[in-house]
């Protein structure tokens, strides 16, 4: 197709929840595909499962974002880059050993140890909303999901405790989708500057927490810098936490939606595991990190990239794939799916390092949410629930509730 061709990216949500209907036209007729961005750049797309995966994993794509012809979504993309930790955007061997900073802090054996905590974090959060009651509808983003995750992270940053008031404020504002873009870049602002402070006071007064083992790493010759650190802890407060806020309001909205299946829930908490397996396909709401750029030629499916040429790996629509995925725009929570081919956490070396704790943290939700409010439903019609953008990764921004 000609470059005047091709439409404009990213495609926009029909409506509510739904993917755009781009991305199964483009998986039968054509997978991988020039779309146009902001910028008039014309990157890749890639829209099948298999070649999503190649893409994530081939050593001649880069991630560095600084390389021409990486596909940028928006005009500030770079600039806002400044404010994301130099692993996060850096290529193999670099990239792993940096991670390896925090790795400890996300394995399956630390997520574990956190699970007591983050239990309690939930149980105390309904068990509030239970004894205030509603009378009137309750915002649930504003009461419940966006402190959980929240408080969690907090823990494992070693936040003090006089401080979360103040941080949940700034990150309210951050999330909130009425919030103008000066008001929320303020509220970055905000965060950055008490994340330095906090460093520089840590540096005295180390802890067993993550921000004093990013303290350490830091004394050792060639591995991080203060800056470094900073950024690490802004992008594990916040980076995160917005797409956790919007799973948790999606997995209630999508439960609410089939009644059996939420019923299924209620009498077997135990099925709160396959239940978020399935919400975490279903709803990729973590769909624009998996972009590459092309250092040298290569050849995929048959179709040639050129060096200097940008590719978006869709995994949102990767997720919806009925090669691997039968019936895959049914949600479905007794689905068999390997969590492996899941592509809701990424792919490959750049796989969300907080995979097992986002699944933790969402198992728990759902295992009590409906057991302590068993009489959960929503305040208003469901075309009255305010999405995202169409054109944003899916999320929800308020979700007013009674019981």
């Amino acid at each position: 197709m000609t470059s005047q061709e091709d439409p404009t990216f990213p495609f926009a949500r029909p409506k509510a929840a739904e993917p755009p209907a781009e991305f199964a036209t483009l998986r039968s007729t054509c997978p991988i595909s020039r779309v146009k961005l902001w910028d008039n750049s014309e990157p890749w797309l890639v829209v099948k499962h298999d070649e999503v995966c190649n893409v994530l994993t081939d050593t001649r794509l880069s991630k560095e974002r600084q390389c021409p012809g990486y596909p940028e979504m928006t005009p500030g993309g770079k600039a806002a880059a400044k404010n994301r930790p130099t692993f996060v955007d850096m290529d193999a061997p670099d990239h792993m050993r940096q991670r390896n900073m925090v790795a400890r802090f996300f394995t399956q054996e630390y997520v574990n140890s956190l699970k007591p905590f983050i239990t309690e974090t939930v149980n105390s959060h309904l068990d509030s909303l239970v004894k205030k009651g509603c009378e009137k509808p309750v915002n649930l983003v504003e009461h419940f999901s966006l402190p959980i995750p929240s408080l969690v992270i907090y823990h494992i940053l070693g936040i003090p405790v006089e401080d979360i008031s103040y941080l949940t404020e700034m990150n309210a504002v951050r999330t909130n989708g009425s919030s103008t873009a000066a008001v929320a870049q303020d509220a970055n602002r905000d965060l950055l500057d008490y994340l330095t402070k906090l460093v520089d006071k840590r540096a005295t007064d180390l802890k067993e927490d993550l921000i004093s083992a990013l303290i350490a790493e830091q004394l050792t010759p060639g591995h991080i810098d203060k800056l470094d650190v900073v950024q690490v802890a802004f992008l594990l407060l916040v980076a995160g936490n917005a797409t956790m806020v919007n799973m948790i309001n999606l997995g209630v909205v999508t439960l609410l939606e089939h009644p059996s299946q939420l019923e299924g829930l209620r009498k077997d908490p135990s099925l709160a595991a396959p239940f978020v397996e399935e919400l975490c396909r279903y709803h990729t709401a973590s769909s624009f990190a998996t972009r590459r750029v092309a250092k040298v030629d290569i050849t995929l499916k048959g179709q040639i990239i050129k060096a200097g040429e940008g590719i978006i790996a869709s995994n949102q629509s990767a997720n919806r794939d009925a090669d691997v995925f039968p019936d895959p725009d049914i949600f479905n929570l007794h689905r068999k799916t390997d969590s492996v081919k899941n592509l809701a956490f990424g792919f490959g070396d750049h796989r969300c390092i907080a995979e097992a704790l986002a699944r933790a943290e969402l198992e728990a939700v759902f295992e009590s949410l409906f057991q302590k409010l068993p009489n959960l439903r929503l305040a208003i019609d469901y075309d009255e629930i305010k999405y995202s953008a169409p054109h944003k990764d899916v999320g929800i921004v308020e979700l007013p509730v009674i019981w």
